[in-house]
């Protein structure tokens, strides 16, 4: 570093801190996480009795996933659950991460003290002895250089640039948080970004409200900043030199993701904040929404319900979307009034293809494909409803149309307006499960994400847009080991594993009647079907043993609704 090189400072040991009290034994330890697991259960107790029970006698039954599915939809809501992950699971995660002794000379700790400086002699001493500082604005302290702009940064940062770890006064670092950076910085190779999850600290010094973060997810960063502010950021003094007064730590992390590897993700809380970047939900993109839109073939299987066809080609033709082809292929239609709406739609022009025989999702699906003129394909179950929005077409056609982009789906709603879809999470019950499912439309999900755009691992094809090329470099969909279930999933990952990631748009919203043609998977004549699907998921990528990027390894692998793993 230059002449401009920040002092190193020893401990900030005495500084807003209490001393702390000696460890408590291990059979003390024991003692306390049996408590608070004792108190997590009695909250779900608490919230649903009978389902508690039925949970217990589930278990007694040997139905173990059952079981756990219905429990740690309980207990996760507990207010003690963090307590107890806290105890139990946060040693264990912390241990698990590599630490480096070269921490104090790699990092440089900028603090903004420039909305306040309360807590500032806690934010300085939860750096280990050795560490240099900078503040950003605040009160001069002995020994510590000072700026009053973002751009005055640059002074501190040489030719080979400098990893800063950014906080604001009053935020406080993890123990060893500083050297567990350090270790991922050496391994970081073309990473710039290195990120950790946080919590937020009360008035009262408890934690709380802990962020448990997806690994890098760059739209949803568009709309939520969950980096900054929780990671160390490697820059060069060109990069700060120019760096805006307001927002410039999200401005720097933005910099930093778009040149260099994507950024890491360290899964274990490494900073506790007295506040954080809330969410910012997006409006609906200005009209006209595309341009030149690309023909389309829209692919809807159906089965007599001619009242659920009848609704969803109806909404499908209010859509704003100027070129679509629609294909409906029939599946062995016996009612009269469907077959007669059948043939009152070929009259009028539509493509319907009669394909009797044993359901077959996959293979009705590539079949329509086959026939498809459009560019772009969506494929739409036959009890989807639109809503009065006529824009959800096109909303979905515009992410899938991106060069790295690959299937799309909407938020559908059951008809109760409870969330049925909002992207699909692998690993969830050992196969996959549709994230947010059955909160109400007007709840926001685990920080927005029910309602942010983002990339997930899958989508469902109850209405999925793709373009056609991508669908066919993949091989479509598998109607041999996925006729039914799964079959969305799988073609998902074929996608990502091409490059091409699924999206979730819930600015397209649409009802869906669920199963209401083919039947429901947990009926009894289906089970049989169903385990063999999942089995086949299982094998063909690990979902039971590989985490979701998107999701985090200590929330629950049991439930939908990104509540703790307790």
């Amino acid at each position: 570093m230059n002449s401009a090189n920040p002092v190193r400072l020893p401990h900030h040991a005495s500084a807003g801190r209490t001393r702390s009290k000696p460890a408590p034994g291990p059979r003390a330890e024991k003692g306390r996480i049996a408590f608070l697991r004792l108190k997590v259960h009695a909250d779900a107790f608490r919230y649903d009795p009978l389902g508690y029970l039925q949970a217990v006698a589930w278990r007694s039954r040997g139905l173990r996933l059952r079981s756990h599915n219905r429990i740690a939809s309980l207990a996760g809501r507990s207010s003690h659950a963090y307590d107890l992950w806290i105890a139990r699971d946060e040693p264990e995660a912390m241990a698990a991460l590599p630490r480096s002794v070269d921490g104090t000379r790699r990092i440089l700790g900028v603090i903004d003290c420039r909305h306040g400086v309360e807590g500032l002699d806690a934010t300085l001493a939860s750096f280990p002895i050795g560490s240099s500082f900078v503040l950003l604005g605040g009160p001069k302290v002995d020994g510590v250089p000072r700026v009053e702009r973002p751009a005055d940064l640059a002074q501190f940062v040489d030719s080979s640039a400098q990893w800063l770890c950014i906080l604001n006064a009053g935020d406080v670092l993890a123990q060893s948080a500083i050297d567990i950076y350090a270790a991922a910085a050496e391994q970081a190779d073309t990473s710039l970004v290195i990120y950790s999850d946080d919590d937020l600290v009360g008035a009262d010094g408890l934690r709380l409200e802990p962020f448990f973060k997806p690994d890098w997810n760059p739209d949803l960063f568009q709309h939520h900043d969950f980096v900054s502010g929780s990671a160390i950021v490697k820059v060069e003094a060109g990069v700060v030199g120019d760096l805006p007064e307001q927002d410039w730590a999200h401005v720097l992390v933005s910099r930093a993701a778009a040149v260099g590897g994507e950024p890491v993700h360290l899964p274990v809380v490494l900073h506790h904040r007295k506040a954080r970047p809330a969410p910012v939900v997006p409006a609906k993109p200005a009209q006209p929404i595309l341009a030149n839109p690309p023909p389309l073939t829209a692919i809807v299987p159906t089965r007599n319900h001619v009242q659920l066809l009848r609704t969803c080609i109806e909404g499908l033709s209010r859509a704003d979307y100027p070129n679509v082809e629609t294909i409906v292929i029939d599946n062995g239609s016996d009612d009269p009034e469907a077959i007669a709406y059948l043939r009152q739609l070929e009259a009028d022009g539509t493509n319907v293809l009669s394909l009797p025989g044993r359901f077959n999702f996959s293979l009705l699906n590539n079949e329509g494909v086959k026939r498809a003129r459009g560019e772009m394909l969506c494929f739409l179950n036959n009890d989807v409803e639109m809503l009065e929005d006529s824009d959800w077409l096109s909303l979905l056609v515009r992410q899938a149309m991106r060069p790295d982009i690959g299937a799309v789906g909407a938020r559908l709603l059951y008809p109760d307006r409870t969330v049925q879809h909002a992207g699909v999470c692998t690993g969830i019950g050992g196969g996959a499960a549709h994230a947010h499912r059955f909160q109400g439309a007007d709840e926001s999900g685990y920080f927005e994400r029910a309602r942010l755009p983002q990339r997930v691992s899958a989508v469902t094809a109850a209405c999925l847009v793709v373009a056609k090329e991508k669908f066919l470099a993949v091989g479509g969909f598998d109607e041999e080991e996925f006729p039914v279930a799964f079959n969305d999933v799988d073609l998902c990952l074929k996608l990502n594993e091409r490059g091409w990631q699924s999206f979730y748009e819930p600015r397209a919203t649409l009802i869906h009647h669920e199963s209401k043609s083919r039947g429901n998977d947990a009926a009894k004549n289906n089970r049989a079907r169903f385990a063999g699907e999942l089995a086949a998921l299982k094998r063909k990528w690990k979902t039971d043993m590989r985490r979701d990027p998107y999701h985090h390894p200590h929330l629950s692998p049991f439930c939908e609704q990104f509540l703790l793993a307790v």
